[in-house]
């Protein structure tokens, strides 16, 4: 487990003046920022599992000297994001926080005794002045000056915050690792290292396909791992293995698919110590490639040089994005099929938002209420009635997606990775069927994961595009992973890949624009796959998003809930419109 957390500041900020006022207010204002990071604390996670850290400042804020004492302290303390809470009025330019690159909020306590609201307003504005944007935190109803409780609505938006905060330090200074180069002409696949740096604050590394068979060829993989992912694979995997779908001609023998087996559990092996390293290859002598990249997110080339000649990375991918594998229960790894960088990064975000496992997939096909009707002559019912959008794609669908994990209500869920249990584990394996990939497609053989999503989950479907001209902008759609009756997904599976994993989304519908129906929603999606996240979470993505300048292009999410700095409400008072103009106003976070 990481112990080297980034962390968030929290800022007591105070009315300087002596004599009467300050010492009146001290500790109130300590009491806010201590229920602050005891917040944060409990309820806050790394991606890790750990909770999220937080670093008060030594005394409270009444002017610059405190302020910049603060400052230092982070500085030192790996803080990656602050926090400002107040309950009076201060002197907003002299206790603001400066740092260009810090993700701020303020927390304005809203009582009547003294005018934290004042400071509030004051400080947001010093904020816009100096083009530092913050976020302002307001409650709803006064509170009592005594009153040391933390009011839902505070409560959510202080969690909004620092969940993207906590998203934002983490992949900071990080990398993406293409291994391989673009898949088949596939824009995404191409790496925008302009973006990468100036909006994520991330570098964009790169290894050659030819680094996994030098890797294999020379051993230099941990080859008692390798024992034990094989020994788990012979008991877990094998004996759900899926009949064969090749022409006779095609198919591979006996021998040919258990060597097909051993080559992909290396491969997984390799990839994942490419992306963080292994000090058990530096203990083999192979120094060098111990180090890994850095890497918090990666994604594969595979087709076509690849595949045309070696297995896929169908499993490779699956068990990555997966919270097991051979060694258990672990944190899983955003990993994108095809290489596609832009819904690696999307499912990164989404990842580290929820601390939960992340779908790849194709956004396929939408089959309309009729065209259901008139292939299968049954009805969509429930929430897929309006009709549904088939995600399916061969590769990077982790194995958590099954729905066959249940919540203490027997509902289908995902899990964060520190809640699951074996028998959860056991449940997905069981859930899933590993089919001998088309060598049509893949000519080298492979397996892929095969299983039907287990509705009713809520879902969140996003991706982010670049627009030449525009930069980068985030699709959002809300919905749910739905059931259709089995004799309706045996008639769909079967016009596409039936040995891919299938998930059929509704998304929420609002009756206007790309919600207005299904068909909508699909036919405005801006590229070929999506990233799909357990929960609606389309609000703290949007979160995100303006912490990172980046607009939403489209969402079904409700307008008067949106979270975003309060330098946006200076851009327009139509909402989505003036989030493009922010964004543009203000331009990348890491230019």
């Amino acid at each position: 487990m990481n112990t080297n957390h980034p962390k968030i500041g929290i800022r007591p900020i105070i009315d300087g003046r002596r004599g009467g006022i300050r010492e009146s207010l001290e500790e109130m204002t300590m009491s806010m920022a201590r229920r602050v990071a005891e917040l944060y604390h409990d309820t806050l996670r790394y991606e890790d599992g750990a909770p999220v850290e937080c670093v008060l400042a030594d005394t409270t804020i009444g002017g610059v000297a405190e302020a910049a004492a603060a400052a230092e302290k982070f500085r030192n303390s790996g803080v990656g994001a602050v926090l400002s809470v107040t309950p009076c009025w201060c002197y907003g330019a002299e206790t603001i926080d400066m740092d260009p690159l810090m993700p701020k909020a303020i927390w304005g306590f809203n009582g009547t005794e003294r005018p934290g609201a004042v400071y509030l307003a004051s400080a947001l504005a010093g904020h816009n002045q100096k083009g530092l944007p913050a976020f302002g935190i307001y409650g709803r109803d006064v509170q009592d000056l005594d009153d040391r409780t933390i009011p839902d609505d505070v409560r959510e938006k202080l969690l909004r915050f620092g969940r993207a905060a906590v998203a934002v330090m983490q992949f900071r200074g990080k990398s993406y690792l293409s291994i391989g180069s673009v898949s088949m002409g596939i824009a995404g696949s191409m790496p925008d290292a302009a973006f990468f740096q100036e909006y994520l604050g991330m570098r964009n590394e790169a290894v050659d396909c030819s680094e996994i068979e030098r890797r294999i060829e020379l051993g230099i993989y941990d080859h008692e791992e390798y024992e034990r992912a094989m020994a788990w694979v012979e008991r877990c995997c094998k004996p759900c293995e899926g009949e064969d779908c090749n022409p006779e001609h095609l198919r591979f023998s006996r021998e040919e698919k258990d060597a097909v087996w051993a080559y992909v559990v290396k491969m997984t092996m390799i990839f994942r110590d490419l992306m963080h390293g292994n000090p058990v290859l530096a203990r083999m002598g192979f120094e060098e490639e111990a180090a890994g990249h850095n890497a918090i997110a990666g994604g594969f080339q595979g087709q076509r040089q690849w595949t045309d000649f070696r297995p896929d990375g169908d499993f490779s991918e699956a068990i990555l994005n997966s919270s097991f594998d051979w060694n258990g229960i672990r944190c899983p790894i955003p990993f994108a099929t095809e290489n596609d960088t832009l819904n690696g990064v999307t499912m990164l975000l989404l990842h580290l938002l929820t601390c939960r496992a992340q779908l790849f997939a194709d956004v396929r096909t939408y089959w309309s209420p009729e065209a259901v009707r008139r292939v299968t002559g049954r009805e969509l019912t429930g929430r897929a009635s309006g009709g549904i959008i088939h995600l399916i794609n061969s590769g990077s669908c982790t194995l958590d997606a099954t729905g066959r994990i249940s919540d203490a209500e027997g509902r289908p869920t995902m899990k964060p990775f520190w809640e699951l249990t074996e028998s959860d584990v056991e449940a997905c394996l069981g859930a899933t069927t590993w089919y001998p990939a088309g060598r049509e497609y893949m000519r080298g053989g492979g397996f892929s994961s095969h299983f039907l999503t287990r509705g009713e989950m809520p879902m969140t479907m996003c991706r982010l595009n670049l627009v030449k001209g525009l930069g980068p902008v985030l699709q959002i759609a809300e919905g749910w992973a739905v059931n259709v009756d089995e004799p309706i997904f045996e008639a769909i599976n079967l016009r596409t890949d039936r040995t891919w994993p299938t998930t059929f989304f509704a998304p929420r519908l609002t009756g206007h624009g790309p919600f207005r129906d299904v068909y909508s929603v699909m036919n405005a999606w801006g590229a070929n796959h999506g990233a799909i996240s357990y929960g609606h979470v389309g609000q703290e993505m949007a979160t995100l998003a303006s912490m990172l300048r980046i607009p939403v292009a489209m969402h079904n999410l409700d307008t008067d809930d949106l979270f975003r700095p309060s330098a946006w409400g200076a851009f327009g008072s139509d909402t989505e419109g003036a989030d493009y103009r922010a964004c543009r106003n203000y331009g990348p976070l890491y230019r």
